[in-house]
């Protein structure tokens, strides 16, 4: 079987570990409404995408 030798150290472990952080996810502003929108998404609050209405947002339930 195949048995670490040697205990990893917490630096060498957290090292590998380093890309594993939360990423900021990159949001913009809606030229439409203003709402905060994913870019290339549609905007959830207002359902426009390149100065055009593509999805009708109905009202909150």
């Amino acid at each position: 079987m195949a048995v670490p030798k040697k205990r990893t150290s917490k630096s060498r472990r957290d090292m590998r570990r380093s890309h594993h952080a939360i990423k900021i996810e990159a949001s913009l502003e809606c030229p439409n409404c203003g709402e905060l929108k994913r870019p290339h998404h549609v905007c959830g609050a207002c359902g426009h995408y390149a100065g055009r209405e593509v999805v009708e947002v109905t009202g909150a339930a």
